[in-house]
């Protein structure tokens, strides 16, 4: 199998460091990338640390990844070389279970094979993620990126954006409607940015008054500052839908009682520790609902991709080099960073 230059850990306390990897040969459904960027996400953070207590060493993270296309596989027919495209957080499925005949990969009833924390069905050899030179991806887990959109700033959109896209669609986000964002990170302000796109009245609510004028400027209509308890009462019970991205363990109770009746609180952030959960009486009282959301299937990860070209939405990018990878994880740690960090692999 064809070997390539990476980036990894070795331990749960070891730095991201050189390494190499192993990518399988190019079956008959396969396409071969050059990965040209790959973004940063908070959950690379996680693997690597093994916060979530599944990771393979040496694990290389990466699952927000644009590049090229230079070989395919002889029965591949949605992909040629030369193509740019994009790896989000899949790279397989069952392909015959309800979600997966469904469009809802990530759902998958037998589990989805993920970009990095997955078994290869080809090799049964741990995924390896998109910090890497190249990758070798089955043709119906490789997304097609617009013309109109950079492919720099395309990466972030595999997760994050979809991961905010998805359930602004599945609860029927639009016009009329105000939504909450809590959250201004990477995550937060692309919800910010669709929210607005899908025509809501978007609140984006933050523990920090720095970011009240940012939340403005990437699309936000009024702007609360969490921990002012004057603010968040002035909002109870007007919410449609709120989306929190926040990443961090923190109370529900608050955002669930801005919610209208019959509207949801849904959560996207995937913190290390629990949540504090909310509390039933308010969830009775007002037929309430708490709800959670993965990313998306891969036709709703294209239709994100094609829904940001149109309507000109692009991520905040900060562009690094590899090397200095672990510098970025420390300020993605002290959200010092507006609002995604893109690797550059030519730099690897």
């Amino acid at each position: 199998m064809p070997q390539v230059k990476a980036y990894g850990a070795q331990s749960a306390e070891a730095p991201i460091a050189p390494l190499t990897i192993e990518r399988r040969s190019v079956g008959a459904s396969d396409v071969s990338i050059d990965i040209l960027y790959c973004g940063i996400c908070h959950s690379d953070i996680h693997f690597v640390r093994n916060e979530w207590h599944n990771a393979n060493y040496p694990a290389v993270p990466g699952h927000e990844i644009v590049g090229r296309v230079t070989a395919i596989g002889d029965s591949v027919s949605k992909h040629k070389v030369g193509d740019l495209v994009g790896i989000g957080c899949l790279v397989d499925s069952c392909r015959v279970c309800a979600p997966c005949q469904e469009g809802e990969e990530q759902f998958c009833e037998k589990g989805g094979t993920g970009t990095y924390m997955g078994i290869e069905k080809q090799t049964g050899q741990p995924t390896n993620g998109g910090y890497s030179k190249a990758i070798v991806v089955d043709q119906d887990f490789v997304l097609r990126v617009p013309s109109k959109l950079k492919p720099e700033e395309a990466a972030p959109l595999l997760c994050a954006g979809i991961t905010t896209y998805s359930p602004l669609r599945h609860w029927k986000v639009g016009p009329g409607q105000k939504v909450g964002v809590v959250g201004l990170g990477g995550l937060g302000h692309m919800g910010v940015k669709f929210a607005r796109a899908l025509g809501a009245h978007v609140v984006l609510f933050t523990t920090s008054k720095s970011k009240v004028e940012d939340a403005k400027r990437v699309g936000a209509h009024e702007v609360v500052v969490s921990s002012d308890r004057e603010q968040m009462k002035a909002h109870a019970n007007s919410f449609h839908f709120i989306l929190s991205t926040v990443a961090a363990s923190h109370d529900l109770n608050p955002y669930v009682n801005l919610l209208r009746r019959n509207a949801t609180l849904c959560l996207v952030g995937a913190p290390e520790h629990p949540n504090k959960p909310a509390s039933e009486f308010s969830l009775i009282g007002g037929r309430r609902s708490v709800a959670g959301s993965p990313i998306g299937g891969i036709a709703e990860t294209q239709e994100m991709l094609d829904f940001c070209a149109e309507h000109n939405i692009a991520p905040d990018i900060e562009m690094i080099a590899m090397p200095d990878v672990n510098k970025a994880y420390e300020r993605v740690l002290k959200s010092d960073v507006r609002y995604r960090f893109v690797i550059d692999m030519a730099t690897l």
